[in-house]
């Protein structure tokens, strides 16, 4: 079994070092199992170094392609060239992919054109706002895939509504669990504070990087507005991501009374994570998180893919609306931090679940 695992952005990396790790424990005892990882260089980061994948116990890619920065439609092309080329050398039986960027996308294409099978990590996620460039993603991806590995009992719901069993024979969508939560268990012991940051017991840990709020000035301002007024009796740490840092500096926005840090890795973001009082994000991903280490999310968006935390009283959705965020804030004690509730995302077994489907074909 040869698999080529297709990635782009730093999350997807943490997400499938979950399954490699899996992959090599079970090449380790004996199963014959392969894996080769291309990074297409989608999100170009410079701490993504000898030192990051060693730190986070994450293979280093076979492949850099360095395609990035471009449009869509020309970074989507130029990735479809340039994994095709790598398929057809490596002839893998299989080829993963994660989530719902652009490398997801030109890895499903390329794959399927190529009639090799295509596993879609994260399957069937909806958030039913085709303004969004993940959306489309998503279900293209899943459109072309043979093994959809749905994190959650309404990603299998979503692909059974679309028709998944009129796609044809070999499709199959399999209930994983959430590989993330994988991840979060494994790294929480690891987890470093950031250095030279003076922080209150009880501070609240705050994420801003959705185009749907970053490209509305009036969504951003009235985002900051309500975090600035929380700010006057409680700390708010927002590590700036570089898109809202440009958008912060070009509007002038004022952000004075906000515990400004730099966007930090993932072993300090899960610190901050496990020791903040309540998180506020527009993140899909420290939506989970927070689940995971049990606390109150309000979800600066008008949507989300993750329903069950919302219908299980998990995570408030507030937009970006002032009031509606003071408002939820004030009755957050309300969020349900009960992490013994439910069984949502698969209890830490996902990844070997999915290896053990892989070996399967």
């Amino acid at each position: 079994m040869r698999i080529v695992t297709i990635l782009g952005a730093r999350p997807q990396f943490i997400k499938a070092g979950s399954v490699s790790r899996e992959i090599q424990r079970q090449k380790n005892s004996g199963k014959n199992i392969d894996e080769v990882i291309i990074h297409t260089g989608q999100h170009y980061d410079m701490n993504m170094s000898d030192v990051f994948f060693k730190e986070m116990k994450i293979p280093k890619p076979d492949y850099y392609l360095g395609i990035g920065g471009n449009n869509h439609g020309a970074m989507t092309g130029q990735m479809i060239e340039a994994i095709e080329g790598i398929l057809i050398k490596e002839k893998p039986d299989v080829v993963m992919v994660y989530g719902d960027t652009n490398s997801t996308l030109a890895g499903a294409i390329a794959a399927s054109k190529l009639h090799i099978n295509v596993a879609h990590v994260e399957a069937g996620l909806r958030s039913f706002n085709m303004s969004m460039p993940e959306e489309i993603n998503r279900i293209l991806t899943d459109r072309v895939s043979s093994l959809l590995f749905c994190p959650t009992r309404a990603a299998m719901d979503n692909l059974e509504k679309e028709g998944i069993r009129s796609w044809g024979n070999g499709v199959n969508a399999i209930l994983s669990g959430d590989v993330m939560q994988d991840g979060a268990l494994f790294y929480k012991k690891f987890a470093q504070k950031p250095s030279n940051l003076d922080l209150a017991d009880d501070f609240i840990l705050c994420t801003i990087h959705r185009a749907e709020n970053t490209d509305v000035s009036e969504r951003l301002v009235s985002i900051i507005d309500a975090l600035t007024e929380i700010a006057m009796t409680r700390q708010v740490v927002l590590p700036l991501h570089p898109r809202t840092k440009k958008v912060i500096l070009s509007q002038n926005i004022d952000i004075s009374k906000l515990t400004i840090i730099e966007p930090v890795g993932y072993l300090n973001m899960v610190w901050l994570i496990s020791n903040c009082a309540i998180v506020m994000t527009d993140s899909g991903g420290l939506q989970k998180e927070a689940f995971f280490f049990s606390k109150p999310c309000l979800t600066l968006r008008d949507e989300t893919e993750w329903v069950e935390l919302v219908e299980n009283g998990f995570n408030i959705l507030v937009g970006a609306n002032k009031q509606s965020i003071l408002n939820a804030y004030t009755n957050c004690v309300n969020i349900n931090t009960d992490y013994l509730g439910g069984d949502l995302y698969g209890n830490g077994k996902a990844s070997k679940k999915i290896v053990n489907e892989l070996l399967n074909i």
